[in-house]
């Protein structure tokens, strides 16, 4: 999305005529995310942060890590963590298709408060306060124990993930044709921070050839 304003003064009768103009581009940023991931939760609120300081707004559209996972050989506490995965991924997928894909952003903020800084579980009264949080009917609850909405949650997945291959997980950040997995990162980069890195993680994925820049993980997830 680029919206543009311009303003313009002109004066006559033997004054300058004069001008000013401004141009103010805003770039849209696809982020996948599953709301059970705390690394995407955190990369999610560097972005509210980048849309604070640069021009940017973030479109908020879904993946599964079960779906993602589902024939991969992954360590027995995980496939148990994934065994209720789908179940927040069913009810935003409700929530878009009944609401809007707007609504995403609203409840994406309120599960992922919940689940992350609160600590709570993914209960049914969980999701169901979390909907309430967002303005949206706790009813959408219903969608956690449906297979209604799998197959447009794995065609929203693969819109994601194909673009970066099926080896990384959440979150995934596609703008302006460019697309990558991550930032992993903790804590939440704040205020000119936030657009430093934003700037900077565009700067490298943009690059012709670039694929990987990795370190050793040192800290758990902290949320703020």
């Amino acid at each position: 999305m680029r919206t543009f304003a311009r303003t313009s003064q002109k004066t006559r009768k033997g004054t300058a005529m004069t001008e000013t103009s401004a141009a103010t581009e805003v770039a849209t940023a696809d982020f996948w995310f599953d709301p059970q991931c705390p690394w995407a939760w955190i990369a999610s609120r560097w972005m509210k942060e980048v849309e604070q300081v640069r021009g940017v707004e973030t479109r908020f559209r879904l993946m599964s890590l079960a779906y993602l996972n589902q024939d991969k050989d992954v360590p027995e506490e995980y496939r148990e963590f994934l065994s209720t995965a789908w179940q927040p991924v069913r009810v935003c997928m409700a929530a878009a298709q009944q609401h809007g894909e707007e609504v995403l952003d609203r409840l994406y903020t309120e599960l992922g408060t919940s689940f992350h800084n609160k600590g709570m579980d993914t209960s049914r009264a969980t999701v169901e306060e979390a909907l309430a949080a967002a303005d949206l009917p706790t009813g959408l609850a219903d969608a956690m124990d449906s297979t209604d909405y799998d197959e447009a949650i794995k065609v929203s997945h693969h819109a994601g993930m194909d673009q970066v291959g099926m080896e990384v997980g959440t979150p995934v950040i596609a703008v302006e044709g460019v697309a990558f997995f991550g930032p992993v990162v903790t804590p939440t980069p704040r205020g000119e921070a936030a657009g430093r890195l934003w700037d900077g993680v565009r700067l490298v994925a943009a690059t012709e050839g670039f694929y990987e820049l990795k370190r050793t993980r040192t800290a758990d997830p902290a949320f703020d």
